[in-house]
Order: structure tokens, then sequence, then C-alpha cells
């Protein structure tokens, strides 16, 4: 079955400025009109050791934190060997420093990186501080990411995924679904990272988050008219449901035997062809879908067990007749 495609993951560090690292207080010293470097690995790092003259270690891509200890030892440092080792470091394929403690840069190093435009954040902070803070929020923005034409709905505690081409109700199923107690996460764009720990979560991304568009109603609120237990901020992606027209001729599945999977970012998610055909209720099928998967993940598959109880009286039989 075919899925997502992933999208290059990077950080700009504009992006660091923003309202999730406001509590750093973050301040641009130089090189504001290049902000649009990217930052490509999720560990910041400390150069203390190519301040030394070793500089093996700068990796690519990652945010450099200057601290108290970094400034003590280039203090003992003479100037003209202090300059050489600001050179070389201002010329390595580094995308930001970040100063922490509020400390100050020393001019020759600040004129280099604006030479190289090369961008010095500072903060008032703590080293240890400003390394967890944008440890976490680097780890949680430069995973695989994709985006997917669907409708992530919470049903029954399961993150449930609409997909189908346009016009197939995934947002009337949705509403109804809402409307019986499930709750939206995203509809019409639902952006997915996949986390180290193998788990797909899917959310909506600002301004449509928590909006849906229903065909001749236009956009509505979700969490204002039906309430914030209507919506949920992201959710663990745990079945994908796409609906198809009805096709007469088509062979689908009618015991609930086969089991596919739909790949998104290269991870395999329990997967269902759901026919729409007039009279069929959606939302009631994409119900007793999610309690149905939950009885799977509890060891439940009745589908196998009635196949199993079929075999077993076949095989009574077949042996009756041998006697």
């Amino acid at each position: 079955m075919p899925g997502s495609t992933k999208e290059p993951v990077s950080v700009e560090v504009t992006e660091l400025l923003g309202p999730e690292l406001s509590d750093l207080r973050l301040k641009v010293l130089c090189a504001e009109d290049h902000l649009d470097r990217s930052i490509s690995h999720p560990r910041v790092q400390k150069p203390g050791l190519a301040f030394a003259g070793y500089y093996a270690y700068i990796k690519p891509g990652r945010v450099q934190i200057i601290g108290e200890s970094e400034t003590a030892y280039l203090n003992t440092v003479p100037q003209k060997e202090r300059r050489v080792r600001f050179e070389k470091m201002a010329e390595m394929p580094i995308p930001v420093f970040v100063i922490t403690k509020g400390i100050e840069p020393f001019p020759t190093f600040l004129q280099l990186c604006r030479d190289n435009r090369l961008p010095i954040l500072s903060s008032p902070v703590l080293s240890s501080t400003v390394i967890k803070r944008l440890s976490f929020f680097l780890e949680d923005h430069l995973v695989p990411v994709t985006r997917l034409h669907g409708v992530l709905m919470e049903v029954y505690g399961l993150g449930v995924l609409l997909i189908g081409k346009s016009g197939m109700g995934k947002s009337e199923a949705a509403l109804d679904l809402i409307t019986r107690g499930h709750s939206l996460v995203a509809d019409d764009r639902v952006t997915i990272r996949r986390y180290p720990s193998g788990d797909l979560i899917g959310y909506g991304e600002e301004p449509i988050k928590h909006h849906m568009e229903l065909r001749g109603l236009g956009i509505i609120n979700v969490k204002d008219l039906f309430g914030l237990a209507a919506v949920r901020h992201r959710k663990t992606i745990d079945l994908v449901v796409e609906l198809e027209p009805w096709t007469q001729g088509k062979v689908y599945d009618r015991l609930g035997l086969d089991e596919s999977v739909f790949n998104i970012l290269d991870s395999p998610v329990p997967y269902i062809r759901m026919p729409i055909a007039t009279g069929r209720n959606v939302a009631s099928l994409v119900e007793i879908a999610a309690r149905n998967h939950f009885l799977k993940l509890q060891g439940h598959d009745s589908a196998r067990e009635l196949a199993l109880k079929l075999e077993a009286e076949i095989e009574r039989k077949r042996r009756r007749s041998q006697h």
C-alpha cells in the first residue's frame, strides 16, 4: 500500500526566536539578515575543545553554546592566538552561536561572525537551562515529518486517520463522530511526525487548527461549537481508514482476515479500505472499526477466532465422514 512522502527536515535559526522558546529571552547580536541558516541536528554542542584548537568534533548543523566556562578559558588565551581560533570557528558550517548568562561576546569574535554572516544569539539564562530547552525544542522539530490530506480523529482513545479522495465525505463523517462524543485532532491537512520511539504523532497546524470545512456551511470552529472536549491537540495514529466509492463487481474483504498496512514515514499502520455506498452510516462503521482494532490490540481477533471455529468444525465433520 503506498504511503506518505517524507519532507526534508531542518529548523531555521529564526524559529528559535518564536514563542515556544520565549522563556529563554533570546536576542540577535549580529547577522540579523541571515537567520535563515538551517539547523539540522537535534543535539546542541559546547565548542570548548574547538576554542582550545581541536576542531574535529565540531559537527555541521549544530547549535553551538558558549557559556561561562568557554569564556573564562578564552580569557587565558593570548589575543593573537585567540583571534586565529575565532577565525577558524567563524568559517565552519555552524548555523548559530548562542551565548548564555548574558555574557558579552569578544568584540573580535562578534565582528568575525558578522563578516561571515554567522548569527550570534544571546540569552540571560544559565547554560544548563538553555541546553535543555533547545534540545527539547530541536528533538521535537527535527524528526521526520509529512503532511497528508485527511481527517484525524480520536475515537475510543485511538487515533483514526480518515483518508480518501475529495468529496468522499471525510469531514461530514468526522462531524458525525464529534456529535457522538469523539474528538477532532486535524481536518483537511494533517501534519505527522515520527519520533525515535516509533510513534507517529498527528496534529493540525495554525491557522486551521480545530477548524473544519463543510460544503454548504463553510468553515466552522469545532472548539467554539462543541467545547474543549471535542478537540485534541495531537494524537498517535493507530489506524488508517480509506473511504472509497463502492464499485460494482469489485472484490472487498468480507471476513476481515486480510491485514493491510499504510506506510507513513516508513512506519506501517493498520489499514482498512471502507467502500461508501448510499445508506451506509460512515461514522458508525468507523466506530466499529476502532472498537474492533482495540479488541485486536487486546488479543481478540473476531474474524480469526471465527475462522478457527469453522476450520475445527469442518475437520470434525471430515473425521466423522471417514468412520
